[in-house]
């Protein structure tokens, strides 16, 4: 009577790429802890706690990530505290917030997005700073704040 489907009706849909289909949490869901998958994520809610995906991450308008991102890319038009570390390509969408320092193979930032943090890109990007790579801190005025070798 209730075994009406057979398995192979009830297995996770797969994506072009082989991997599952992407994981969403949902606005209203809050999730204290590290997440971490192999396939896309999208956040619309809040995690408090780490982010790891080995695709692309998403976090959408309602969005907000209290923790690190690490991810081949990363998609944020939400709120995140922490730093964000790409393989890839990182976006700052729309009217994100982002307070943390961005680690980056290419950056596209839009100019409604708001950054607050060091942005390390190419050599440097794997979260180490490259010898010979200067970062400077820019000011909201387009002042160099700070300088470091």
């Amino acid at each position: 009577m209730f075994n009406t489907k057979n398995k192979t009706e009830m297995t996770p849909e797969k994506t072009p790429n082989g991997n599952g289909g992407a994981t969403l949490v949902s606005t209203g869901t809050t999730l204290k802890g590290d997440i971490s998958s192999n396939s896309d994520l999208r956040i619309d809610g809040t995690i408090i706690g780490n982010v790891s995906s080995a695709a692309k991450i998403v976090i959408g308008a309602n969005g907000s990530v209290e923790g690190n991102i690490t991810g081949n890319q990363a998609d944020i038009v939400g709120k995140v505290t922490g730093n964000i570390k790409t393989k890839d390509l990182l976006q700052l969408r729309g009217e994100c917030v982002v307070k943390g320092n961005l680690y980056a193979g290419k950056l596209q930032v839009e100019p409604t997005a708001i950054f607050n943090g060091q942005c390390h890109m190419g050599a440097g990007a794997n979260g180490s700073t490259a010898e010979g790579t200067t970062i400077v801190e820019m000011s909201k005025n387009r002042q160099p704040q700070a300088v470091a070798n």
